[in-house]
């Protein structure tokens, strides 16, 4: 009788541990998944502050560069973004101009959840990983999820102008 209890013990702790894995990856999984849409929306916010700024102060180079972005689609997105942030860093901007600040606290916005996406998208992929996890295919619902790999989006203030 006792190796009954112990048997159905030991059942409960594995179907324990294993609705916990399963609902870690879901949780993670999801978690990347809105890191990856808030990060889009940075980077559509960064630039559509770049073509304001191109549009009142700077030239057609960062404009077209902040358009191409914009329009850019999924597979070509990295590519335009690092234009993007190459075109950002080319120009002066002054933190004093409401037109710059918007871009520099944009680039600012963008590195920080840039930053997350990677972390979670690391977690993500590490928990998928496991041994477990990939025999009973418990990530088989979504895609594996992607970094997002671009240039440092944060853009340099010089050091003689305060920042705003």
């Amino acid at each position: 009788m006792w190796w009954v209890v112990a048997a159905s013990v030991v059942v409960g702790l594995v179907a324990a541990y294993l609705v916990w894995t399963a609902g870690r990856v879901e949780r993670l999984q999801g978690r990347a998944e809105l890191a990856a849409r808030a990060l889009d929306a940075h980077l559509l916010r960064r630039a559509a502050a770049a073509a304001v700024l191109a549009e009142r102060r700077f030239g057609v180079e960062l404009y077209a560069a902040a358009r191409i972005a914009l329009d850019a689609s999924p597979d070509e997105r990295e590519a335009a973004e690092n234009d993007l942030t190459r075109q950002l860093r080319t120009v002066q901007l002054d933190p004093a101009d409401p037109d710059c600040a918007a871009v520099i606290a944009a680039s600012r916005r963008l590195a920080l959840s840039r930053q997350v996406h990677t972390d979670l998208v690391r977690d993500a992929r590490s928990v998928r990983g496991r041994r477990m996890v990939r025999l009973l295919r418990m990530g088989r619902g979504r895609e594996v999820p992607r970094y997002f790999d671009i240039d440092d989006p944060t853009v340099a203030v010089p050091a003689d102008v305060p920042a705003g």
